[in-house]
């Protein structure tokens, strides 16, 4: 299983987090940058685990968003570790 390590330090909002996702999973230019997309491109994830990091400023800042993500990361059965 690959590891791919997202990290969050500096994020302040949603554009944010799209976009160290499309960095962190070497998504192409035109990835969407929503909910839906990020779901799509994750479920097409093979054999992946998702490790992000300094997690914590933003899911106390956007704890909507932050639920959210999580969510999604369930819905797409995509393995996440929540560094501390």
């Amino acid at each position: 299983m690959t590891d791919i390590v997202i990290d969050l330090d500096g994020v302040t909002d949603k554009a944010g987090l799209m976009d160290r996702f499309a960095e962190g999973l070497r998504l192409p230019d035109w990835f969407g940058r929503n909910w839906d997309a990020l779901t799509d491109v994750l479920r097409d994830q093979e054999e992946r685990r998702i490790v992000v990091r300094d997690w914590r400023p933003y899911a106390k800042a956007r704890p909507d968003e932050w639920e959210i993500a999580l969510e999604i990361f369930e819905e797409a059965r995509v393995p996440v570790l929540l560094a501390l």
